[in-house]
This record gives structure tokens, C-alpha cells and sequence, in this order.
């Protein structure tokens, strides 16, 4: 399979690839939330710090599992032992895992659309079509097809050129632009009345928070998800990662970049949050809870936009389309993987193979919008509160356990001859083993109860 198997064409390619796969909504969307309703600074404190201790060495483990078995997730599995059954274990964790992907995609997607539709509309708003504002801001089930439906055929139409075509061509791109754009928009923002405020609310910390138990268990959940750890995309993205590149060092570039989108957001987010109280939107509850956590994206910001007139609207149309690229970026890693499966498996060719499973997780999309208030919850809870930390627990207890601490070392050599004598593969090894699941079963437990 490692023979004519498709690898990324650059380090910074492969970087920006995962980080962008990781980069998503719930950076964008989730962390900012999560920060204001969590005591701002304590919880970007506390996050970095879990980012750190359970993240980055699980984000590790996923990507040297791909890198070892050069192929999808299923097959990677099964070739960390030869033993027959713990192949058989293994080749049923990697389904577990690949549900993740395509169960998130498919409701993903349609949030997504809603983000291209409001994208859509501030150009309508811009050139004056009050119609058709109308009807990409309402939340009709032909404004959600039409929303899925237009990102479906972005996400197909960049994972069908492939790896080096596709993915990372565009990853190079997109990833860049989101900067960008972050920038702009955090260089106004910041000139607004109350911006400072919302500002000093999220670098600044309040220690007393720090050991709260809520915050902790926020912070740790935030970070495990924020890499997409049991996602599947970092597994499938390292099975495309040359076996010269030093992992520990790539997996820290990835967590570093995809940490500071995060961080980013948190920067644009809170202070508008802010300059939207100042003009009299109502953000916080009596209590100090954060009222339309949910519905922040769709409704507090595009008030605030409204406040602020043409400027507004120009800055509504940067924002969606800043949070358009985070969801498509994620989206062309989660399509890869059961793609990456089918092609591998049957032979056959990748565009075909990308739009059928592309048209078969969108049919099931279009079951979701057609009976929005039974499922769109239900398949999110499913896939994120069940499916992602199973498959991430699985994943670490394989890795750590199941897969010979020679072979890891193998692997990690690959690209770093003397990690051996380094004090991270001193401490790694036992990490994963010991720390990781206990870590992770403590979001999963959290998650389900």
C-alpha cells in the first residue's frame, strides 16, 4: 500500500491540511462561547493547559497509527499486531472510528449551509435584494437544502482531485485566508466602543475561576474536541505523511496552529460580544450565563452587524465567509476518510468514489432536514457525545496497549533517529498508556451523564 500511496507535497501543506481539518466550527464558534460563558481568561488559561496534557499527545498517537499503516483507518488499525484477534479488535475500532466522520458530516453540513446562506445574504444585503435576504436568513427547509446542498458540492469537488490536487492546494489557501480575514475583522472590531472591555475579559484571568469544576471540565472537553481527537481525520491525514518527517514536531505544529485560530476567534468574538452590549444587545443572563450560547453565530452577531450599517453588512459578508472556509476545511477531511477506504479496498477511482459516498451522506442530510426537530439533535449527540470519545478512548487504549512499544518507536524514528534518548519518548509511551484514557474516559463520562 506505502508504495504508490499518495503523500502531502510539503511540511507547511500537511500542517495547514490537519489544522485546517481540525479547525472548525467549534473553534470558531465553540471556543469563544465557551470562553465567555466560562469566566473568559481562566478559561483560555485552563484550555491551553489541557490542549497540552490530553490533546497533543493523543493528536500524536492518531497520526503515527495512520503513518504505520500507510492506508484508512480500518486497515491502520489492524496492522498494529499481528495477532489475529487483536486485528479483528482493531479493524472494529477503525469502523467505530470512521462512523465519526461521516455521522458529523452529515449534520455539520447543515449548519454549514446555514453559515453559506447568511454568507449569501449580506452580499444580498449589500446590493439590495431585501427578498432574498429574506428568505437565506429564514430557516425554511428549501433555505437548508439549498445551504447543504452548496456545500456538499465544495466538499466533493475539492476531495475528488485528491491529496496534493485537492486538499492540500486548497488547505494552503484557505487556511491563510482565514488569518487574514480574522485580522481585518479584529482590527475594527477593536476600534468599536466596548471592545477593550470584552478584550480585558478574555486575556485577563480571574484566578478564583481557574480550579472551578465546571471550567475544568469545559476546558478539557473543548480541548479534546478542538483537535478533532477520535475524528478520524488526523488518523487519515497521517497515513498521507512521509515517513521523514519528524511526527512528535509535525503533531505540535498542527496543535500550535490549530490553537491559535482558536485563540484568534476568542480575540474577534468577545470584543464584539462586548461592542454588541455597549449598543444595547442583550449577552449575559441575570444569572452570568451566556443567554443564545446556540444560536450566538445566527443571531447576536448579525445584530450587532446590523447596528453598525454598511460597515456592518461588509463585515457580516467577512465573517461568514471566514466561518464558511473553517467548516470546509473540516468537511474535505471528514469526506477523505470513507473515501480514502472505498478506493483503497475496491480500487476504484477517487472521483467517482467521492461523489457517491459524498451523495449518500448528503441523502442522509436531506432525511435531517426533513425532520429537523427528532434528528438533527439526536445524530449530534450520537456522533459527538457517544461515537467521538468511544473511538477516541479506543484509539489511545489500542495505541497505548495493543501496539508494541518497539513498533511505536520504530515509527517515531522514522523521522527523528535519536528520539530514543529524548525525554519525550521517556515520558510518551507510559502517557498514553496510563494518563490519556483515564483523561478521556473522564470526558466521555462528563459527555454522557
Amino acid at each position: 500500500m506505502a508504495g504508490n500511496r499518495e503523500h502531502f507535497g510539503s511540511r507547511v501543506g500537511f500542517i495547514l491540511a490537519a489544522a485546517g481539518a481540525a479547525v472548525g466550527l467549534g473553534n470558531i464558534w465553540g471556543f469563544p462561547t465557551q470562553a465567555a460563558s466560562n469566566g473568559g481568561g481562566a478559561f483560555l488559561l485552563v484550555y491551553l493547559f489541557m490542549i497540552l496534557v490530553v490533546a497533543f499527545p493523543m493528536l500524536i498517537v492518531e497520526m503515527a497509527i495512520g503513518r504505520h499503516g500507510q492506508a484508512n483507518p480500518i486497515d491502520s488499525m489492524r496492522s498494529l499486531s499481528p495477532n489475529p484477534v487483536a486485528k479483528k479488535a482493531g479493524a472494529m475500532v477503525g469502523w467505530i472510528g470512521l462512523a465519526v466522520p461521516c455521522l458529523v458530516l452529515a449534520f455539520y453540513s447543515i449548519v454549514a449551509g446555514w453559515l453559506i446562506s447568511f454568507m449569501l445574504a449580506a452580499v444580498t444585503d449589500i446590493i439590495g435584494f431585501q427578498m432574498a435576504s429574506e428568505w437565506l436568513k429564514g430557516f425554511s427547509v428549501s433555505r437548508n437544502l439549498f445551504g447543504a446542498i452548496i456545500f456538499y458540492l465544495l466538499t466533493i469537488l475539492i476531495v475528488q482531485s485528491g491529496v496534493k490536487q485537492g486538499i492540500e492546494k486548497w488547505s494552503t489557501r484557505l487556511m491563510p485566508a482565514l488569518f487574514a480575514l480574522f485580522g481585518l475583522m479584529f482590527l475594527y472590531i477593536m476600534t468599536q466602543d466596548g471592545a477593550m472591555e470584552g478584550l480585558k475579559h478574555y486575556l485577563i484571568p480571574d484566578f478564583t475561576k481557574i480550579f472551578d469544576r465546571q471550567l475544568l471540565l469545559a476546558a478539557m472537553g473543548q480541548g479534546f474536541f478542538s483537535l478533532t481527537i477520535g475524528g478520524c481525520s488526523m488518523l487519515i491525514y497521517g497515513s498521507y505523511l512521509s515517513k521523514k518527517e519528524n511526527l512528535p514536531q509535525m503533531a505540535l505544529s498542527v496543535t500550535l496552529v490549530d490553537t491559535a485560530v482558536a485563540f484568534v476567534a476568542g480575540l474577534v468574538v468577545l470584543p464584539a460580544m462586548y461592542v454588541a452590549m455597549n449598543k444595547g444587545v442583550a449577552i449575559y443572563a441575570a444569572d452570568g450565563s451566556l443567554l443564545s450560547s446556540d444560536t450566538l453565530v445566527f443571531t447576536v452577531l448579525p445584530m450587532l452587524f446590523d447596528s453598525l450599517g454598511f460597515v456592518g453588512q461588509l463585515l457580516a459578508l467577512v465573517f461568514f465567509v471566514l466561518m464558511t472556509i473553517a467548516a470546509l476545511t473540516s468537511s474535505i477531511s471528514m469526506l477523505e476518510c470513507p473515501v480514502s477506504l472505498v478506493s483503497e479496498r475496491f480500487k476504484t477511482d477517487r472521483k467517482p468514489t467521492s461523489w457517491v459516498l459524498g451523495g449518500l451522506i448528503a441523502m442522509f442530510s436531506v432525511v435531517i432536514i426533513f425532520n429537523f426537530g427528532s434528528l438533527f439533535g439526536l445524530v449530534a449527540t450520537i456522533a459527538t457525545q457517544y461515537f467521538q470519545p468511544v473511538a477516541a478512548l479506543l484509539f489511545t487504549l489500542f495505541g497505548g496497549w495493543v501496539w508494541s512499544r518497539h513498533s511505536k518507536l520504530k515509527e517515531l524514528s522514522a523521522g527523528s533517529p535519536d528520539i530514543e534518548n529524548s525525554v519525550f519518548w521517556k515520558i510518551w509511551p507510559l502517557y498514553v498508556k496510563i494518563v490519556c484514557p483515564i483523561l478521556v474516559a473522564t470526558v466521555l463520562y462528563v459527555s454522557l451523564g
